[in-house]
């Protein structure tokens, strides 16, 4: 009996989170740039279940596998691209994204899923690169984000709207020499002179070969604990990646999908709730009425 209390327990807590998930991606519908969360459960291992005091042919029988409930693993972040929407503030801006990858095994070029893997023939699993602006937190840390919603400072620098300097592709901090309404930036991301169109500082844009690596660092922004591990690279010549200013990438967030995770997980919370409720009449009748006789 106590074992069905605590795999009721182990759904409660798995759908809570999968409830908070689906509030934080609802939340986020209107932010520039936000990719959607899905949170992924796993059941705990099975435990084979035997009986003792058996014949003595066959002292131990079996009986079955029972399972022992669920938990949250993780949270997957969703990486395809939102709406590109035009936007009127000079220093907007969305990259649009179309790397392209061939199967080694076959040499064709890998159509993706909707979340962005690919399997091989071989078994492997293969992820579409994504591009994201490289930025500079205020402990001069390197981090990653699609929020091309800018500003500028006092001082000219290029920021984030959360404060982060933007970086260029030299790591090198961003700064305006002339005023907001001559800022202008080609398709490949270099700052052009206002007189001159000369090509300056380039946007850095990091292109991140395994993003499943990547881990939320709050304020819009990825962290990589391993640049290595995530092949983690300046953007190429070659690279299908088109810089467009004047323009903000829209949150990849479904809001109708997420409503109904939503109220399917408060369903399936309640459901493991009145679970837990008759084992409590259950446990009570035991301990406070038979227990009397």
């Amino acid at each position: 009996m106590i074992r069905g209390l605590y795999t009721a327990a182990a759904g409660m807590l798995t759908q809570e989170n999968r409830h908070d998930t689906a509030v934080q991606n609802l939340a986020n519908v209107n932010t520039p740039g936000y990719k959607q969360v899905n949170s992924v459960a796993r059941s705990f291992p099975e435990m084979l279940l035997t009986m003792l005091g058996g014949t003595s042919d066959a002292p131990v029988s079996t009986i079955g596998k029972l399972n022992t409930g669920v938990f949250a693993e993780e949270a997957l972040s969703m990486y395809q691209q939102g709406v590109i929407k035009a936007s009127s503030n000079p220093t907007d801006f969305a990259l649009v994204s179309d790397m392209e990858m061939t199967d080694p095994a076959t040499g064709q070029n890998i159509s993706f899923d909707g979340s962005g893997k690919y399997l091989s023939a071989n078994g492997d699993v293969i992820y579409k690169p994504e591009a994201f602006f490289t930025v500079e937190d205020q402990d001069g840390q390197t981090r990653y984000t699609k929020d091309g919603n800018f500003k500028v400072s006092t001082d000219g620098r290029l920021l984030t709207s959360t404060g982060y300097q933007v970086l260029d592709g030299n790591n090198r901090p961003i700064v305006l020499t002339g005023s907001v309404d001559s800022f202008k930036v080609d398709e490949q991301g270099y700052v052009l002179d206002p007189n001159t169109g000369a090509r300056g500082q380039r946007i850095g844009v990091s292109v991140v070969g395994q993003p499943y690596q990547m881990v939320r660092d709050g304020e819009g922004v990825f962290r990589i604990d391993d640049p290595q591990g995530a092949d983690v690279r300046a953007l190429g010549i070659n690279d299908r990646v088109e810089v467009r200013q004047n323009y903000l990438e829209s949150s990849n967030v479904n809001a109708s999908e997420v409503v109904v995770d939503m109220n399917t997980a408060l369903r399936a919370y309640e459901a493991n709730q009145k679970v837990i409720q008759f084992y409590d009449k259950s446990l009570d009748k035991a301990v406070n009425e038979v227990g009397k006789v």
